[in-house]
Formats: C-alpha cells, structure tokens, sequence
C-alpha cells in the first residue's frame, strides 16, 4: 500500500481507522465457537451467571475443606442458634474477623432457649484452622479447613443450626454436591438417549420411529407423583444410601428424556432431505457420520439451550423428591432432605434459616436458566 500526499504531506492512515478493519478481519476469520463466545460476553446476566455456577460447583467440590465442620457433627448445647455474624471492629479498633461468645439462656415465660452475645468477649477467626478431621476429596486424611475458631465450646456456625445443632453451612455445601451431581449426571443420562433415540427416530422414520414415538407417549403419559410413590416405596430401607442416590439419577433421567427427544425428531424430519444431507451421502459418508457430523451440529443453538434448562429440571426433580421422602434419605445430605426440617410452621416461625437451601435452590435454577438463554441466543446463527 502507498502513503497518499496532498500538498507535498504524506498521509498516514490513522490508528482509529485500522482497528475496525482488524476487528473485521478477525470476525471473517474467527471459527463459529470464537463467534459464539464473543456473542455470549455481551450477555452480561449469563455471564454472572456462569461465574456463579461455576463458584458454586467449586464450593461443592471442595466443602469439605471450605466448611468449618462436618455435616453429621451433633451439639445437644447448640440448637437452634441463629446465624452468627461477622464483626471486623471490637471497641473502635479494627481487630480483623472475630464473633463474640454466645451465652444460652432459658426465656422464664416461655422456656424456650434464647442465645444472647457477649460483646465483651470475641473470639477471632482463623484461616487455614485445624478442626474435625476428614478425607480430602475423599483421598487425603487431614483437619485444615479454611476458617474456623480456636474456642471449643463455641462455634462459628455462619447460617445456624438445626435441631439437633449440626452447621446449616456445613450441610448446606455438602448437600450442594449431591444435589448439583445428580442434577448434572441425570442431564447427562437423559441428553445422550433423548439425542440418540430422538436422531434414530427422525432419520429413519418407519416402524423404528413408531416404536420409539409409542415408548415416548407411554413415559410421558404416567403420573409422576405416583410413579415416584411406588418407587420410593419399592426401594428398600437397608439398601445403600448411594445406591439409592444412583438410582433416583437413573429414573430422573430415564423420565426427562423424552422432550428433547421429540424436538430431535422434528429437526431431524425438517432437514434430512436437505440439499447438505443429501450432498453428504453422495460423498459416501456413512449414517453415523451424516447424523454425527452435519445433522446434529445444525441445531447446536437448541441443544445447548436444551441442557442448561434441563438441568435446573433435575434439580427441581430431585428436591422435590427428597422433600417429599421419596428420593434420598438421611443420613444422605442433600437440598431436598434439608428442606425436610422446614416441613412444618413451628419449625420455621422458630428457626426461619432452615429454608437457606430453598434459597439456594431458587438461586442455581435462576442462574441455570440465565445461562441457557445465554448460550441460546450466542449460538443463534441467525441472532445479533
């Protein structure tokens, strides 16, 4: 390229106009995962959403070192006490974390248990703290935890506890992982046969797509409710908590897999006969590839959409079934059984912070679905 001259002066082009024609250039060369993410940044609440998930399955992955004690860890003197705050300031002078010293107390008119603070007493918080011991990961023996407090006879217990003095924190990150896990596992389960069988259905039609649409409207046609009632009820109370948990992730999966399915096999009608498909076996490509290759990748922006929002379902799923009693079971710990002890009123009018997993709840379904409309609208080949 030559500089242009008026006047016997030399234009240079400036550096305002070279960007836009860089930042067209690297759009024309960008491959479409580098386009879906450059549209998914621009979606501000996605984006804080998936940093939220991704801090809450971190959370979940190491809460056994971030919790201060362990889920099954019982105070006869600690019930029912309320959240514990944080102070920073003891008598005007930063002192750094530290709650004060709780005192128990007996209300003479009504003998129900009060706690009170005693603010002439705090009791520093430290990091890295050595406390109950535990398997890192399951792996490691070890007692570091993150934070904890020196005192025995006192606790830091940051959400309260529950009847039976067991840390609502401690077992709010430890049923996190369960919940989050089965969540996870189920979607997975149900992704793979509702693609599978939804794909096989809609490219070769006939009497394979009229058994697998049968078996469809036959899952889609029980009651759920007394469906999960007789399987709870089948499931024997000896049996292995674990075990259970798998198998509540395979009936979830098992029941959730036929909406993505029937969505397959629609798409999958609508382009079978195009001008790409058809291209693709004159080439001689196998039907695993044709299906694999060039079918499925032509509604990735359903798909991705799809498993964001079929997972807050599981979760929904699992919750409920466990809130119910007919999913996991103690001493299993999981958002859905700790939602068992705030069944009644007296429960909640005494101890309002037994509904902190309900939150959490609310709050990872919300944040599943922001990040699905995300990603929908990012891998839209027809969206801005």
């Amino acid at each position: 390229m030559t500089d242009q001259s008026i006047d016997g002066k030399v234009l240079v082009p400036s550096a305002g106009a070279a960007a836009p024609a860089e930042k067209k250039e690297k759009l024309y060369t960008a491959n479409p995962w580098q386009l879906i993410w450059w549209r998914f940044r621009k979606h501000w609440l996605a984006v804080i959403s998936l940093w939220f998930l991704v801090l809450s399955c971190t959370t979940a992955l190491f809460a056994d070192f971030i919790s201060p004690y362990t889920p099954f860890e019982i105070e006869k003197l600690q019930t029912f006490v309320p959240p514990r705050a944080i102070h920073l300031f003891h008598e005007g002078q930063f002192v750094g974390p530290y709650i004060y010293e709780l005192d128990r107390k007996r209300d003479p008119e009504t003998a129900r248990v009060i706690y009170a603070e005693d603010t002439s007493k705090p009791i520093p918080i430290r990091l890295l703290a050595s406390g109950e011991p535990y398997k890192f990961l399951g792996l490691v023996d070890t007692d570091l935890h993150l934070f904890g407090i020196e005192a025995k006879r006192q606790k830091i217990n940051l959400l309260g506890t529950d009847e039976l003095g067991r840390d609502m924190f401690t077992r709010l990150l430890y049923g996190a992982r369960v919940t989050l896990s089965a969540g996870l596992i189920g979607v997975a389960f149900s992704f793979v046969l509702g693609l599978a069988l939804g794909a096989v259905s809609g490219y070769y039609g006939g009497w394979i797509d009229a058994v697998v649409q049968r078996m469809m409207e036959f899952i889609r046609s029980i009651p759920t409710i007394p469906l999960w009632m007789g399987l709870a009820a089948a499931l024997p109370i000896a049996w292995d908590p674990l075990f259970v948990y798998v198998l509540i992730t395979v009936i979830l999966a098992l029941v959730g897999w036929t909406h993505l399915a029937r969505v397959v096999r629609g798409r999958f009608f609508a382009i079978r006969n195009e001008d790409f498909v058809l291209a693709a076996r004159l080439a001689g490509a196998s039907e695993y590839r044709i299906i694999t290759k060039h079918m499925l990748p032509s509604m990735t922006s359903y798909i991705i959409a799809a498993v964001t929002l079929a997972v807050p379902e599981m979760i929904l799923g699992e919750t409920a079934l466990s809130f119910l009693g007919l999913g996991l079971r103690p001493p299993v710990v999981s958002w859905g059984v700790l939602l068992q002890d705030a069944q009644n009123l007296r429960s909640i009018a005494l101890a309002p912070w037994l509904l902190a997993p309900g939150a959490a709840v609310i709050l990872i379904v919300l944040a599943f679905n922001f990040l699905g409309d995300g990603l929908r609208d990012a891998a839209d080949p027809y969206g801005r």
